[in-house]
């Protein structure tokens, strides 16, 4: 889990503000909502840059803490704690550093909740982070994350009418984003069995964008709520969830594992 470069980080951030990614942040939100106990609970946001997961949470009154390589979104995460209150700055803790070091900045089962969204479609080899994930969650814990779902690549360049590339996609496991980066994919079937490899259950999984993944980078839509809504139904329902961008994976740390 490497640092990402002052120019991915930027893209980034910007992607938060277009309707792609109000999406992607308001789905993710209620999804998990649906299996989080109510505060206070202690939670890790791995990778989780700027605070767009956590800074929601701990307005709810979650203690967070935020591990990500990067200092310059710590920096922006910085900026957006300065505009909460007291009570929320309090509940959220930034630390600098890999994922597959956080047993040893945190300790093992250490968190009621872990998430990594979005991190794992750039490593080669995700078993590390995934075991360092499963190590930090006690028993019994909340871990949810987000992949790029390897059964829908050909959706976005066929809707954007790229058929050659559409026709390139089927049966790949690979894409190369926006920012020009190779990203992995997963099946919900396969990525199911590594977690369960690692003492994670899988409870429930949600398509995230289904209806607005070829859109461009518009900042919003005149009708927004009920387009939240329609993408929150399909997300969660078949056999809409199957052809959505991402998938959002929620399980739970098996209680026997060793």
């Amino acid at each position: 889990m490497n640092s990402w470069s002052p120019e991915a980080s930027r893209h980034f951030l910007g992607h938060y503000e277009t309707l792609r990614g109000i999406v992607r942040q308001t789905l993710m939100q209620r999804q998990l909502s649906e299996h989080l106990e109510e505060p206070p609970l202690r939670v890790c946001d791995v990778g989780g840059g700027a605070g767009h997961n956590s800074i929601p949470l701990a307005r709810r009154g979650y203690e967070v803490k935020i591990l990500d390589p990067s200092e310059e979104m710590l920096q922006k995460a910085r900026q957006m704690l300065d505009a909460e209150d007291e009570a929320v700055r309090g509940r959220v803790e930034l630390v600098a550093g890999n994922g597959e070091e956080a047993p040893g900045l945190f300790g093992e089962e250490a968190f009621d909740a872990v998430l990594c969204h979005g991190v794992l479609i750039y490593l080669e080899n995700p078993d590390p982070l995934i075991r360092a994930l499963s190590s930090i969650a006690r028993p019994g814990a909340v871990v949810s994350i987000l992949t790029k779902n390897a059964e829908a690549l050909a959706m976005r360049p066929a809707l954007e009418g790229r058929y050659k590339d559409a026709l390139a996609s089927f049966d790949s496991y690979r894409e190369i984003n926006r920012l020009g980066i190779e990203t992995r994919t997963d099946t919900v079937p396969e990525f199911s069995a590594k977690l369960k490899r690692f003492g994670v259950e899988l409870e429930q999984w949600y398509g995230v964008r289904v209806f607005t993944d070829h859109l461009d980078d518009r900042p919003s839509d005149p009708d927004l709520r009920n387009l939240l809504d329609a993408e929150w139904e399909a997300g969660r329902r078949d056999p809409y969830r199957g052809v959505a961008r991402m998938v959002h994976m929620i399980g739970h740390k098996r209680r026997s594992f060793r």
